[in-house]
């Protein structure tokens, strides 16, 4: 079976991984959660070569969603998506809390757009 994979676009490479670690512990390794943190050189930023390598190793056939961290990541990642045919899907959710809730149905087999609505609705969520 195929997973809905996920990349998260983050100015900071260890937040992007940190992150990452995290979703393998709620979804398992079935789903590939890839980073693309940073700049090319380890810097703060955001590199269009990075996001776009991680949205292919994140493409298991069932769907790429991507989550950027601040709007430089998210102009950068629209710019990359720009460039490639249709498929992966940018959404609009927070970073930590959509990345987990989109992980989480990924690991069921859901749809892209199943978690794509996941990691949106995400934001709604009250934490106490």
């Amino acid at each position: 079976m195929a997973y809905v994979g996920i990349v998260l676009v983050s100015h900071s490479s260890s937040l992007a991984s940190g992150v990452r670690d995290l979703l393998t512990q709620v979804a398992g390794a079935d789903v590939r959660v890839e980073p693309a943190g940073g700049t090319d050189d380890g810097g703060l930023g955001t590199s269009a070569g990075l996001i776009e390598a991680a949205i292919a190793r994140a493409d298991a056939g069932a769907g790429v969603l991507i989550l950027a961290d601040l709007g430089s990541a998210v102009l950068t990642t629209r710019a990359v998506l720009a460039e490639l045919p249709d498929g992966p899907l940018l959404v609009d959710a927070p970073f930590v809390e959509g990345a987990v809730a989109a992980a989480v149905l990924a690991s069921t087999g859901a749809d892209l757009a199943t978690v794509a609505d996941a990691a949106r609705e995400a934001r709604d969520v009250g934490k106490f």
